[in-house]
């Protein structure tokens, strides 16, 4: 995860065929899964936001391309360092009054 700006970019535009400047957000997991990079394009220049848990590791989704999708709720989920896929549902009332 020794890149930046440019390096992720053009790693979205050359590997994966997608335009870095069409203001999609695209998640970059270093290889022990310890560290997130977001890169996207605000329209007036290229973002980055980095995050490294203090423990543990981040939940990736599989890819059989290497490429995938994600919905804003898995996003947040993902960058909370929340299992998206089986998460702890909250506790709901059994009946009212």
């Amino acid at each position: 995860m020794r890149k930046g700006f440019n390096g992720l970019s053009a790693l979205a535009e050359k590997v994966h065929a997608e335009d870095p400047y069409s203001g999609h957000l695209f998640v970059f997991r270093g290889r022990r899964g310890d560290l997130i990079k977001v890169v996207w394009w605000d329209g007036k220049g290229a973002c980055q936001f980095s995050k490294r848990p203090e423990n543990g590791r981040f939940v990736w989704p599989s890819a059989a391309t290497g490429k995938g999708t994600l919905t804003p709720a898995q996003l947040a989920m993902l960058l909370e360092g929340i299992d998206w896929r089986a998460p702890a549902r909250t506790w709901r009332p059994l009946t009212t009054g």
